[in-house]
């Protein structure tokens, strides 16, 4: 029997297969706000074991700055659709002027999502499957918001979690100095009032190499710069100069007397 179906080369599987597409990874580089925003959905527990709400939060990419959030009772495409079209009347975002990246949740990926994008005039970018790195901003904003010391274990009930939740981001937008900004809030750097912090800070720093020169023998000292470009998933020379730039920055360190 299979030497006639192998005449007919009919022995192979004959089964409607799925065919798994290959999924590019996306390389996002942000170099001012409302370029690039990122986007997810976290879990808050509830009073009893079983109960969840659900924190949507919209991140931008370049200032860190949350330009809109949401806490609800379910995970919906519904309310991930009103969330991200009011922020973007809110923000004043122009058609083709924004990307916005998510991983692969179902409100993320869902067809209503997408059609809302195209109306909007943004583009959407989504983390390859199973890939535990692809959307890391947005984890890392929620691992300073579950690591905050008053962050409770478990929210009494769903008003209690926005109640918990105004202040955070109150806290995070304008007093939160952002290691990754330079220590910059992320306000100052999402609304450009940046430079007068900056200016202020060398300033400062002046005046403290004017009274104790011995203390800087490699002379003025400079405040730390805002990065130029933030990247998800940054191309391999890019990286490669980004590691670089750090290891001459840690010898220099270590050259110190």
């Amino acid at each position: 029997m299979y030497r006639i179906l192998d005449a007919f080369a009919e022995v192979k599987e004959r089964r409607n297969l799925r065919r798994h597409p290959t999924y590019t990874k996306p390389e996002l580089m942000a170099t001012v706000p409302n370029q690039v925003w990122s986007w997810d959905i976290t879990k808050l527990r509830g009073s009893v074991k079983g109960l969840y709400y659900f924190l949507y939060v919209i991140l931008d990419l370049f200032s860190r700055y949350v330009v809109g959030w949401m806490v609800a009772t379910r995970e919906t495409a519904e309310l991930a659709q009103i969330l991200v079209d009011t922020t973007c009347q809110r923000q004043g975002i122009a058609p083709d002027q924004l990307t916005l990246h998510a991983d692969r949740g179902s409100p993320m990926i869902a067809k209503s999502m997408s059609e809302l994008l195209v109306d909007l005039g943004v583009v959407k970018s989504h983390a390859r499957p199973h890939v535990c790195d692809g959307n890391p901003y947005s984890e890392a904003q929620f691992k300073t918001l579950k690591y905050r010391p008053d962050f409770p274990d478990r929210f009494g009930c769903v008003e209690d979690a926005r109640a918990w939740s105004r202040p955070f981001f109150q806290w995070y937008n304008q007093e939160h100095y952002h290691s990754g900004l330079g220590l910059l809030t992320p306000a100052s750097v999402h609304y450009g009032q940046y430079r007068a912090v900056q200016e202020k800070r060398q300033q400062i720093l002046d005046g403290v190499l004017v009274a104790h020169p011995e203390r800087f023998v490699r002379g003025r000292p400079t405040v730390q710069p805002l990065p130029e470009a933030v990247w998800i998933n940054p191309p391999k020379e890019q990286k490669e100069n980004s590691e670089n730039s750090s290891l001459n920055s840690t010898t220099e360190v270590s050259q110190s007397p």
